[in-house]
């Protein structure tokens, strides 16, 4: 019995807590007033919105061809990059993102359904356990890295300051 225990108590402490996301639509309610940050519009007018697209290019699909890929915009290869919906994985991990969308806010962020209640989200530390990351250069280079066709020298400084979108101070 106590073999049992011991066995069901490790599974249970290395089990990842796994969240559910929540779409770009969701985090946008919050974060398109100039009070937040407009941190919505910011994503919109950001090259990260436009990842899906970027998938469509001439460029795109002749880099896939040389890694054995049909077609950038459905094969997990490229969308684990280009896709929220992919997770930084090859297979889809959610319905409740479009693939479309690109790069949005949980991509970096953390898959947000459990974390997109404002009472949640006014305390740092509630919102991590409910799966908020803060991102990180190890974030990015999930992405940013010699794997990606398109790899360019990647200096973290120099894009943080093209992406940010802090909540204003008060």
């Amino acid at each position: 019995m106590a073999c049992v225990f011991a066995l069901f108590a490790i599974s249970a402490a290395s089990a990842e807590t796994t969240h559910e996301y929540a779409g770009v639509k969701k985090c946008s309610i919050c974060h398109k007033t100039p009070a937040q940050g407009e941190q919505f519009s910011k994503w919109q007018a950001a090259k990260h919105s436009k990842a899906f697209e970027s998938l469509g290019t001439p460029e795109a699909k002749e880099a896939g061809l040389k890694l054995n890929v049909a077609d950038p915009q459905k094969d997990g290869k490229c969308l684990k990059c280009h896709s929220t919906a992919y997770g930084h994985t090859e297979a889809q991990v959610t319905q409740a993102i479009p693939v479309e969308e690109g790069v949005s806010c949980e991509s970096c962020h953390g898959a947000g359904k459990d974390y997109l209640k404002l009472s949640v989200m006014k305390d740092v530390e509630a919102a991590k356990a409910a799966g908020l990351k803060i991102p990180d250069e190890k974030t990015c280079l999930q992405c940013h890295n010699s794997e990606n066709p398109f790899n360019k020298p990647f200096n973290y400084q120099e894009r943080l300051e093209k992406i940010k979108h802090p909540i204003p101070k008060k």
